[in-house]
């Protein structure tokens, strides 16, 4: 009965590391695909096609599983909290940038639910992206 008991044991706690194992993975995996498309965004240097990069990024690590989701959301909440700060100590209380960072987000809400980003791609974007 006590072998019983400790081979349960170990298979659960093993079960539990391997699946945290596989989330570290997904996250690590996914931060990537948001980099990747930050800097393919840059790159590309084109006009209005921002929230195409904010989508796919977020599909594409959210695509990794749970991990890739969870590192979705903290990028992309992290990213778009930034200049809010920032704003508020350069204008005020105005509201700059408000609308834009919302648009973001809601690019970033469209890719991490799988949809696909070529809904927010404009028109002349080369099919290198």
């Amino acid at each position: 009965m006590k072998l019983f008991t400790g081979l349960v044991l170990c298979s659960l706690v093993l079960g539990v590391h391997s699946r945290w194992f596989s989330f570290l993975g997904e996250a690590y995996e996914g931060a990537k695909d948001m980099w990747r498309a930050y800097s393919d965004m840059r790159e590309a240097n084109y006009k209005n096609s921002d929230k195409y990069f904010h989508a796919r990024g977020n599909r594409d690590a959210a695509e990794r599983g749970p991990g890739g989701v969870w590192a979705a959301k903290v990028i992309s909440d992290a990213r778009e909290m930034i200049p809010r700060v920032t704003d508020f100590f350069k204008h005020g209380d105005s509201g700059h940038g408000l609308e834009d960072s919302r648009a973001d987000q809601a690019a970033n809400e469209w890719g991490r639910s799988g949809k696909d980003p070529n809904h927010f791609r404009p028109p002349g974007l080369p099919d290198k992206y």
